[in-house]
């Protein structure tokens, strides 16, 4: 197995996807926010002073995964048909699971889409919050669904 970005030279290249068939994708990606029970009291009582942060941190997520060629350098530009960005308070932490899916109809697959509005989502929080909490902790970050093209469906265990 070889690495797709790389050309024989050993130069990074955009892969050459013209040849691949069109067909549906979907990616699911997830990472977590651990903060201080003050600041998860805070988001989960609404109280936060730049407002809704959940809210606010859904839609950063949707835009990340709209921007991800901008900030990925061998990334292709794709036409994303769908960006879900879930996020649920998990007072075990305390913190805020996130949960990004990505689809699309195209020639390759979207993880880098899933995976950048996961961490975009997750740096608003910390963004939003940073303020009652620096000590805040992303992690987590990873694939747990890909389905479509050629390699066919991988779904974490």
């Amino acid at each position: 197995m070889s690495l797709t970005h790389f050309d024989g030279k050993g130069d990074a290249h955009m892969v050459d996807v013209s040849d691949k068939a069109v067909t549906s994708r979907i990616a699911t990606a997830v990472t977590w926010i651990k903060m201080s029970q003050g600041a998860f009291d805070i988001i989960s009582e609404g109280r936060a002073k730049k407002g809704d942060v959940l809210g606010v941190a859904r839609l950063a997520g949707i835009m990340g995964a709209k921007k991800t060629p901008e900030l990925i350098p061998l990334c292709h530009p794709l036409p994303i048909t769908k960006v879900a960005v879930e996020l649920t308070l998990d007072p075990e932490l305390p913190g805020v699971q996130i949960e990004a899916t990505v689809k699309t109809t195209g020639q390759t697959g979207v993880e880098m889409e899933a995976l950048t509005a996961a961490s975009i989502a997750a740096l608003t929080v910390y963004d939003m919050t940073k303020a009652v909490d620096k000590s805040m902790e992303i992690g987590g970050l990873r694939v747990v669904l890909k389905d479509g093209g050629k390699s066919g469906r991988y779904q974490a265990t």
